[in-house]
């Protein structure tokens, strides 16, 4: 039953996120954004800033 309810979340949040993008290429926008704020974050952690 939990897993059920995770996955349910899971698409709640997933829907819930790609109603934000109004195209392919805004979801693309927004993942290369993240992947970005990532690699600063290792990055900053990598150099002791972290």
């Amino acid at each position: 039953m939990k897993r059920i309810a995770a996955l349910m979340m899971v698409a709640v949040l997933a829907a819930m996120s790609m109603t934000a993008c109004n195209t392919v290429r805004g979801v693309g926008q927004d993942v290369s954004a993240a992947g970005d704020k990532v690699a600063d974050k290792a990055q900053d952690c990598k150099d002791m800033k972290c």
